[in-house]
């Protein structure tokens, strides 16, 4: 008797030091301790929904529940890879968000979040450095005809000084809005980081929403999925991904977003203190805006995103002929950046050796063991950033007036 009351003890001693080490996701509600990531990333969730019958989580797959006693339902999924995941409960077929988490917009609505963590996660992490601002920026556009808001990232020393800086124009993917960048990426922690290591130049970051359509143009590049009925068979079928072009949006950045922020921050003018960059969806709007207004961009990224995915390149044909005189290019474009995971196949690769094999300079970037996601593309800005904008720095203000150019 007196073994079993020893062993049922020993048992619910390593029973509550294993749910000890299941920590309670950073991004949590206060007092939250689910969900919560083990050491070896399987995740556990616990979910009120007392008068469900059927209650699942989407999380690297579907995890069935179960329902305890008391109302609350359980589960432990697979260990999950390294980085940030969009999960979502389903409960009796209604698909939700984790009421004990934060949510965030991707996938064209609001989803919870959880971040297994990465070892080596100290670049995109608060660090006892001086750190920048993002703050939201509402301008009229006399393209679009309406209002619209744009996130800014300003460095640490922005407030203190009169100097200039250069801009990066910073893009979201498809499903994701202007906050992902500085929400789910982190790229104000990035920049904040590597200024302070010295390793990138102080630089104003720009992060805009890529849904941009003219009047009476449809201004839906991703909808919302199970959050409105779907159209009637007589509608006409939206072309989707497939059919984006980017063309308003371009529109839109040259004639209200530049001169917006050019006229509102002490940023430097022209193409050399440029760049633009872009996630997936908006690696190819950076490649579809760049490539054609090279008087205007001297700095070009694409994260998972980029102009030789569709098709056969040909460098004196793709792109309208950009390519087709390489020394012309690679003496306007200081950097032209390519990054993917390692996980997402190699056409990023391909287009990168034939750019190389045509005479365009180019820097090829993997990140080893990721996919289609927010690791890749916060390894991707930790990279692409301290390549920006080296020659030279702003020169100090002399008086009232500002120099507009560099060394």
């Amino acid at each position: 008797m007196r073994t079993i009351i020893f062993a049922l003890l020993g048992w619910s001693l390593c029973w509550a030091q294993a749910a000890d080490e299941c920590k309670p996701s950073q991004f949590n509600i206060p007092g939250a301790a689910y969900p919560c990531v083990y050491p070896d990333r399987r995740v556990a969730l616990r979910v009120a929904a007392p008068d469900a019958h059927k209650v699942q989580v989407k999380l690297g797959g579907a995890h069935e529940m179960s329902k305890g006693a008391d109302g609350f339902w359980t589960v432990t999924t697979p260990p999950q890879v390294i980085g940030f995941h969009y999960y979502t409960i389903v409960v009796d077929g209604a698909v939700v968000a984790d009421p004990s988490t934060r949510t965030f917009f991707g996938s064209g609505w609001d989803n919870s979040g959880i971040e297994i963590p990465e070892p080596d996660a100290g670049y995109y992490s608060p660090q006892d450095v001086p750190h920048g601002q993002v703050s939201q920026r509402w301008y009229f556009s006399k393209v679009t005809g309406n209002w619209r808001r744009c996130y800014v990232y300003t460095p640490p020393d922005y407030d203190a000084g009169k100097t200039r800086y250069p801009v990066l124009y910073l893009l979201h993917g498809w499903g994701e809005n202007e906050q992902g960048w500085h929400t789910q990426g982190h790229a104000d922690l990035i920049l904040d980081n590597l200024i302070a290591e010295k390793k990138a130049r102080p630089m104003v970051i720009v992060m805009d929403n890529l849904n941009t359509a003219k009047p009476g143009e449809d201004a839906k590049i991703f909808s919302a999925r199970w959050l409105s009925p779907p159209p009637p068979a007589s509608a006409p079928a939206r072309p989707g991904l497939a059919g984006f072009t980017g063309a308003a949006f371009t529109e839109m950045m040259l004639t209200d977003l530049i001169p917006m922020i050019e006229k509102t921050y002490r940023v430097l003018p022209g193409r050399e203190n440029r760049a633009m960059a872009g996630l997936s969806m908006g690696g190819m709007q950076t490649f579809m805006t760049t490539l054609s207004n090279l008087d205007k961009f001297a700095y070009i990224g694409g994260f998972s995103g980029s102009t030789g995915g569709r098709g056969t390149f040909d460098a004196k044909t793709s792109n309208n002929g950009v390519f087709a005189d390489a020394p012309a290019f690679n003496k306007k474009v200081k950097l032209l950046f390519l990054g993917i995971g390692s996980m997402e196949g190699p056409g990023t690769k391909k287009f990168s050796d034939a750019l190389t094999e045509a005479g365009i300079k180019n820097v090829y970037f993997e990140s080893p063991g990721t996919a289609h996601e927010w690791l890749t593309w916060r390894r991707c800005l930790n990279d692409f950033a301290p390549q920006l904008f080296k020659e030279g720095a702003p020169r100090p203000a002399k008086g009232k007036g500002v120099a507009n150019t560099l060394r």
